[in-house]
C-alpha cells in the first residue's frame, strides 16, 4: 500500500484494509474505478472516475485489480 502524504497533511492511497486509516484522521473515500467482467467473462478495470483509461481485457480479476492498483498509485500520486 503506498501512502503519499502532500504538503498540507493530507494522505491519498488506494484504499486498502492493510492499514487502519481512520488512525490518520478523518476519511473521505471516493471511487476512483469499476474492476467489472464483460458477458465473455473478460475482466476490464475502467478508470474514467479518476481521469483514466479502460484497462483490459484480463483473463483474471486479480489481474484487473493488479493492473488498477498500478495506474491509480502511478498517475495519483
Amino acid at each position: 500500500m503506498q501512502l503519499v502524504i502532500g504538503p498540507d497533511g493530507t494522505v491519498h492511497c488506494v484504499y486498502d484494509e492493510l492499514v487502519d486509516l481512520a488512525a490518520l484522521g478523518t476519511m473521505q473515500i471516493t471511487r476512483a474505478s469499476h474492476v467489472e467482467p464483460d458477458a465473455l467473462g473478460r475482466w476490464f478495470a475502467d478508470l474514467s472516475p479518476a481521469g483514466g483509461p479502460v484497462l483490459g481485457p484480463f483473463g483474471r480479476r486479480s489481474a484487473a485489480i493488479a493492473a488498477e492498483t498500478k495506474w491509480l498509485e502511478s498517475n495519483h500520486s
